[in-house]
């Protein structure tokens, strides 16, 4: 029986002792290290816990640039069976003040260069230095050794592995508390659909603050697989970021659609060939248009594309669809059907089950990957993780994504729009994601976002290009509702993106 994901790495490390684990722009570690300096990293959180007199399964928090430092911190403070934070650098500090306040952590594990600036954010308990952890001629001791194995022995299940914060609707940070179990579940699907191996090599692009990261780092570390941080300044390179997928045969990518669109939209699959080694192209945390997608697919026929889609509270993600037939580009991409352990309810505003083609209802979740709720924070736990109300029997809970959808005629789920994207105008119920669907089809489009003004009771459109209203009105003529069409046209030289590589709906709302 698997009750935490320190197997993986424990077992890798034998197997693969020497074998590169991560790399990134400063060099790349072996998972025979990668575990050492784990463990070292957990003697110091141990001597700090023996010191302080606070047992474990405590929040640590780690403050770093993105590096494979990162990932052997996350699991150092696994081995003493607490849970890890990220808290991104680059972060406003009375965000990060607000996140370290919810946290509450008791301790911090950043380097030494930036232990000043998060002192800044009001900070006053122990650290952890990553360059001198392991120091200590202790820290490789036979006790230290069972110290450590005894905390990991205690760990179950359903302890926390990690705390992410998401955005919230009203600006204070969620931590959103995802288990052991969780993301044991959800790694061993992805290995086993994706047919992932010793070696294969993956492309990162997702911060490790966002859980699209949760895929690359735990299926390289589950199957002793390579892992590249592929430096964030090529996502503007197109073309480089292509080369560096090339000369680093990587095998996988799973990114965001925005950072896809970015390549085919400068059309750097022309300048590059990847078919001898990209094989799979997994996207997830935003709508992915068809238009752009049949680009990426008309170079590279032989790849598999798949789907995912799901909110941090369910492990990253809850359902996939594997693209097997051909779309227009006006078409919408499905978002599938459940993972394995986990059932979908898609259920109306009586809260009863929709399962027609000619009804929409809200995306609802349970299942092993539901996380345990928002740390320290029990009202917004209780307003999104609620009692199935289909079961009244026994205590059941479900995840309320607030994501609308319906089922097409294969039965797969089809994603239309946030509940808050859900508008009423000029008496009619408008789905917003309906209307960028449209748009994202029309020919030299690449990037759009549609808002709506409450105010001036306006449907607004944001694009990446050039384009008058009434050509926008022509254009999308035939192809939605008089009364759906955008009253008004924001042209842009690109949509802003938030730090996970999504549109910034927020800084776009601004522009009204």
């Amino acid at each position: 029986m698997q009750k935490d994901v320190l197997k993986w790495l424990d077992d890798t490390a034998v197997r693969y002792s020497d074998k590169t684990a991560v790399t990134d722009e400063n060099g790349s570690i072996t998972w025979g290290g990668f575990r050492d300096k784990s463990r070292a990293i957990a003697y110091e959180i141990l001597k700090i816990q023996k010191e302080s007199g606070y047992d474990c399964k405590q929040p640590v928090a780690v403050y770093m640039e993105k590096c494979k430092e990162v990932l052997v911190s996350f699991m150092g403070i696994a081995y003493c069976g607490d849970f890890y934070s990220p808290i991104d650098v680059d972060m406003p500090g009375p965000r990060a003040a607000k996140i370290i306040e919810t946290l509450k952590p008791r301790i911090v594990i950043t380097t030494a260069a930036l232990k000043e600036q998060f002192d800044s954010f009001g900070y006053d308990g122990n650290y952890v230095i990553y360059e001198t952890a392991g120091d200590d001629p202790d820290s490789r001791s036979e006790e230290t050794r069972k110290a450590i194995d005894l905390k990991t022995y205690e760990i179950i299940d359903t302890d926390i592995l990690y705390v992410l914060f998401t955005s919230g609707s009203t600006g204070t940070p969620k931590g959103v508390s995802i288990t052991h179990r969780g993301v044991i579940d959800y790694i061993d699907w992805v290995t086993e659909q994706f047919s992932i191996t010793s070696e294969d090599s993956f492309g990162n692009q997702a911060p490790f603050y966002f859980d699209n990261s949760i895929l690359d780092i735990y299926s390289c570390m589950k199957m002793g697989a390579e892992l590249h941080i592929i430096p964030h300044k090529l996502f503007f390179q197109p073309v480089r970021l292509l080369e560096y997928l090339q000369e680093n045969r990587i095998s996988t990518i799973f990114w965001v659609p925005s950072a896809m669109i970015v390549v085919s939209k400068l059309k750097a699959l022309k300048k590059v060939d990847l078919s001898a080694t990209l094989k799979r192209i997994l996207f997830c945390g935003e709508v992915m248009p068809n238009k752009q997608l049949n680009i990426w697919r008309s170079f590279l026929p032989d790849a598999l594309y798949a789907n995912l889609y799901g909110p941090t509270e369910i492990t990253d993600a809850c359902t996939f669809y594997i693209v097997d037939r051909e779309f227009s580009d006006e078409e919408a991409l499905p978002i599938g059907k459940p993972m394995p352990n986990t059932e979908i309810l898609v259920l109306d505003d009586d809260d009863k089950l929709v399962t027609g083609t000619d009804r929409t209802g809200e995306l609802c979740v349970r299942g092993t990957g539901l996380a345990k709720g928002y740390y320290n924070n029990p009202e917004k736990t209780a307003a999104a993780f609620v009692q199935n109300p289909l079961n009244t029997a026994v205590p059941d809970v479900i995840y309320r994504t607030g994501d609308v959808v319906r089922y097409n005629e294969y039965g797969e789920i089809m994603y239309l729009s946030r509940k808050d994207f859900q508008i009423k105008h000029l008496g009619h119920r408008i789905e917003l994601g309906e209307i960028e669907t449209a748009v994202d089809s029309l020919d030299g489009i690449s990037s759009c976002c549609c808002l709506y003004d409450e105010k001036m009771q306006k449907i607004v459109l944001f694009l990446d290009v050039p384009m008058e209203l009434q050509d926008l009105r022509d254009k999308l003529a035939g192809m939605i509702p008089e009364y759906m069409i955008p009253g008004r046209v924001i042209c842009t030289d690109s949509l802003p993106l938030n730090a996970n590589g999504k549109i910034d709906r927020v800084k776009l709302k601004e522009l009204l």
